[in-house]
């Protein structure tokens, strides 16, 4: 059953030239087989740069839980160097919406 799932990342690194291209192509290779699609926003402030990935979509995820563990499971090492916070909702069909009754 498919999930909306809605996740923000931040990540951050020293001023370096195409960052948002870097961090693209890790999203890229994450979520390759994952229907998500995403926005990068880039800023420098203060000798670093600063990408911020708004990422959304339909997932197999039912929870935030398994869509950690999957992030934990496929993410490369450089994602993790570079994340330093992240948000995450995910949207369960399960659930239902609460507005006819159903759970």
């Amino acid at each position: 059953m498919n999930s909306e799932t809605y996740i923000d990342f931040c990540f951050v690194k020293v001023a370096a030239v195409n960052f948002a291209a870097e961090i693209d192509k890790l999203l890229s290779d994450l979520f390759k087989d994952v229907r998500l699609n995403w926005y990068l926003d880039e800023k420098s402030i203060d000798g670093a740069d600063i990408v911020v990935a708004e990422v959304k979509g339909m997932s197999n995820w039912e929870s935030v839980v398994e869509t950690i563990e999957f992030i934990e499971n496929h993410a490369e090492d450089t994602f993790w160097d570079y994340l330093q916070g992240y948000q995450i909702n995910v949207y369960s069909a399960k659930r239902g919406c609460n507005t006819c009754g159903t759970h």
